[in-house]
């Protein structure tokens, strides 16, 4: 369970208005929509340029409210995106008729004598009048209940493998657990419904059944859709990024290669198949060694290693997926060579029909 991060937390005043909104329960939504409703041709400031910030204010542009967002980051989902990445978004938002408030954070609220808000105050002197404000400045994992009893690590309570907790009889899921990220080889706490279903179902399972229940083996996701806009995010944004595709169309992506290998993997527009491409190239890691020609290939790179059965070599006395891509291993019509090791064809087929689910 989580706990929305309030205004008070940083010296300001004003969550009680009836017209300022969080979005982190059903009560909350509930409350969002008649105000929403209430507003209508209106004005309203987002603050925060993250998940809550940017589906907020998608919704209320298409509840016809006119929109401003305001974050203290260079460009907006900062801990995700690029500023390559980011830049379409915010450009596709402007389109809409949001409008970006960047390097700056509010200072305080104008009240009128009902109690609402009438105007948001900014650090850098600005003065929003609005109608509504939506805040989603972050969250904080409530483990209040836990302290001293079960051992937290990372903001969360640190569970195994199995998501059990220090208490093996207490099992923790979703935003609050710090599990062990297979994939990355650290522990992990991550923030998105993807994660709260798969490790809430992982967990029922190691409950019920634990001798035939493995590790829980996550690659993470995370994805939005808002407008006619639709992306997802596989594994880690950490080391090169390599962008691809078209940036001025509908369909573009990056890679991240860490260390030689492809960790993280997003792509706006694509299809079913396309998006499953990329989240099996990023769970199979393969070796890059050529930044220009994976640029090049494009989505090309990650649907074919999703189509080829892939060989498994040694890396730091670990057998792991290998696929090297190099100048020479890729011809510029987009379809990938794979170095196939005979001798172990029958263990990679076998291991691409295991992973086909993610």
């Amino acid at each position: 369970m989580n706990m929305a991060l309030k205004l008070e937390e940083f010296g300001l005043s004003g969550s009680d208005a009836e017209n300022v909104c969080y979005l982190r329960d059903l009560a909350d939504a509930n409350r969002l929509v008649n105000v929403m409703k209430s507003c209508s041709g209106g004005n309203a400031v987002v603050i925060g340029g993250g998940y809550i910030g940017m589906e907020c204010a998608a919704s209320l542009v298409i509840n016809k409210i006119n929109v401003t967002m305001v974050f203290p980051e260079a460009h907006c989902m900062a801990r995700l995106f690029t500023p390559k990445i980011a830049s379409y978004y915010e450009e596709y938002y402007k389109s809409k008729g949001v409008k970006f408030v960047k390097g700056t954070v509010l200072s305080s609220f104008d009240v009128d004598s009902n109690g609402k808000v009438v105007a948001v105050n900014l650090r850098d002197g600005n003065r929003l009048p609005t109608d509504m404000v939506v805040v989603g400045i972050g969250i904080r994992p409530n483990t209040s209940l836990f302290e001293g009893q079960l051992t937290l690590e990372k903001g969360g309570i640190k569970v195994t493998g199995r998501l059990q907790s220090s208490n093996s009889s207490v099992y923790a899921v979703g935003d609050v657990a710090a599990f062990p990220l297979k994939l990355l080889g650290e522990t992990r706490r991550l923030e998105h419904v993807d994660s709260a279903r798969k490790s809430a179902k992982h967990a029922v399972a190691a409950i019920m059944e634990p001798d035939k229940t493995d590790k829980f083996d996550y690659l993470p996701f995370f994805y939005s859709r808002v407008f006619t806009l639709s992306w997802q995010f596989y594994g880690d944004n950490v080391g090169e990024v390599v962008h691809y595709g078209n940036f001025s169309g509908t369909t573009f992506g990056a890679y991240w290669v860490n260390k030689g290998r492809l960790v993280g993997s997003f792509l706006e527009g694509g299809t079913k198949e396309e998006y499953e491409a990329i989240a099996k190239a990023t769970r199979l890691q393969p070796v890059v060694e050529d930044l220009a020609e994976l640029e090049t290939q494009g989505l090309g790179f990650a649907l074919a290693v999703s189509q080829k059965p892939l060989p498994s070599t040694p890396v730091d006395g670990k057998t792991v997926p290998g696929l090297v891509l190099g100048k020479s291993l890729y011809p510029l019509h987009a379809t990938a060579g794979v170095i196939l090791a005979a001798s172990i064809a029958a263990f990679a087929y076998w291991y691409g029909r295991r992973r086909r689910r993610w």
